[in-house]
């Protein structure tokens, strides 16, 4: 696989998002001996960049990683997250961004990924009660401890970037990035490439919508996150498949599958931008992986920029209450 740079960190330019594995989507936690072999498949097919978080699960998410990788941590480039679990006894999906809590979160990462240090260190989501100077300030101190070697930020946005850029260099920005969620090209884009720092893009296949296998939500599970996700309801669902057949022509022209030639989109927009598709299937691993020699032509790259606008925001509104814009 081609590399490329987020920042100054070198990895295969597909990486590997690991939530579905145990939380979120339908059959999570179902199979923890597939998604380990997803994982050490990835790592065969040259991916380094896995991506993990405390929240996902909690917790499990991050352990079953460390079981993963296993005999293998040095070619793998670890990322995991802060924020979204306050370690004084709030729990859970409450933000906390704190310097006492991004160290306590950080050794129970450490502790559950079976590694003395993590590789990209994102905050999850900005705490709006906790100067970024603050927290930054503490991942700092976790990197001149050696526990931390790069840090990021999640959904953060151009201001909180350029503060917490001044106060150590910010490596990465995670954010969701595909053919039909571009919010990072209106303000943020262009302050990530001012600055030098990179764009991993979570969902860039929609949560599954644009590999075109989504038929009907009726065959999630109850607890699947796509229930209430204002993209897959209704008549919003409706409307999103036409952009999925518009995608589908494409590959039909190129001789790839859907996913992949939304995946070659992703990796068409800049050499500082990694996609992080999920899976916890081999095959769907590989299919993705595949996506590394898919080469589009500007007119087809083009018609895939003007796909159909999607209908419905990309998460529900409590979590799109979470997102700085």
């Amino acid at each position: 696989m081609k590399h490329q740079h987020l920042g100054t960190l070198d990895v295969g330019r597909i990486g590997l998002g690991t939530m579905g594995m145990s939380t979120a989507y339908t059959g999570a936690g179902s199979d923890d001996a597939e998604s380990i072999r997803t994982i050490n498949r990835a790592l065969d097919l040259g991916v380094t960049l896995i991506d993990t978080a405390e929240i996902y699960g909690p917790y499990v998410n991050e352990e079953l990683v460390g079981r993963a990788i296993a005999g293998r941590r040095d070619e793998v480039v670890i990322a995991t997250k802060f924020g979204l679990v306050s370690h004084d006894g709030a729990g859970p999906w409450n933000l906390d961004s704190r310097p006492a809590n991004v160290r306590a979160a950080l050794e129970g990462s450490l502790r559950r990924l079976g590694t003395n240090h993590v590789d990209l260190y994102y905050q999850h989501r900005v705490d709006p009660t906790t100067p970024i100077e603050e927290t930054v300030g503490a991942l700092a101190e976790l990197v001149a401890e050696g526990k931390v070697r790069h840090i990021g930020l999640s959904e953060a946005g151009p201001d909180t970037i350029r503060r917490a850029h001044a106060v150590y260099p910010v490596t990465a920005l995670q954010s969701e990035y595909s053919l039909w969620t571009r919010d990072p090209e209106a303000r943020v884009l262009a302050v990530l490439r001012e600055l030098g720092i990179g764009l991993v893009a979570y969902s860039p296949l929609g949560r599954g919508f644009l590999t075109g296998a989504i038929r009907s939500v009726e065959d999630f599970a109850e607890d699947d996150s796509r229930k209430t996700n204002p993209r897959f309801i209704g008549e919003n669902f409706e409307h999103n498949r036409r952009a999925v057949e518009e995608v589908t022509a494409i590959a039909a022209e190129v001789g790839a599958t859907p996913a992949q030639v939304a995946l070659a989109w992703v990796l068409a927009q800049g050499d500082d931008i990694v996609p992080i598709p999920g899976t916890k299937r081999v095959v769907r691993l590989e299919e993705n992986v595949a996506a590394d020699e898919v080469r589009l032509t500007s007119e087809q790259i083009e018609r895939l920029t003007h796909v159909t606008p999607p209908a419905g925001e990309h998460h529900n509104v409590q979590q799109m209450t979470m997102i700085e814009r």
